[in-house]
């Protein structure tokens, strides 16, 4: 197969740009593409779990431990005990945390803005539709686990 009908490699290209620009206008917010994930989803799901955000952010678990110590380090989340599960921390958002995360969600939704409008609604819709077809038949085509 051609590598100019390589689906992939088009894909992968348009991952690496959405990434390196959302890297860049993080930056000055202090924060990585993963740090900005767990700040968002933990402000969306308050007591959210270190294994649920590492799913959530499509980061390993080790990986998102590691987020979270340096978030909790700058003081921009806290981790406490869960009510009933001792072993499994809640993680919220600090005061700092969410002014943090305001700066920088304003920052990434520049970016989604400035590429949602380079499509018309029906192609926007189009190509969601077009991504999701990828994601099921790759799926489809993962060989099962152990």
């Amino acid at each position: 197969m051609p590598v100019s009908e390589r689906l992939g490699s088009d894909i992968k290209r348009a991952e690496q740009a959405l990434n390196a620009t959302k890297t860049a206008v993080l930056k000055p917010a202090g924060l990585t593409i993963a740090q900005y994930g767990a700040l968002l989803y933990c402000a969306a799901k308050p007591g959210i779990s270190a294994a649920a955000l590492a799913r959530l952010c499509g980061v390993t678990p080790p990986t998102m431990n590691t987020v979270l110590k340096n978030l909790q380090e700058r003081d921009l989340i806290v981790r406490t005990p869960h009510e009933w599960h001792k072993n499994v921390l809640e993680t919220r958002l600090t005061d700092a945390g969410r002014a943090v995360l305001a700066d920088a969600d304003d920052r990434a939704v520049r970016v989604e803005r400035a590429l949602a409008a380079e499509f018309t609604d029906e192609e926007r819709a189009a190509l969601t539709g077009l991504l999701a077809r990828c994601v099921r038949v790759l799926e489809e085509q993962r060989p099962a686990g152990p």
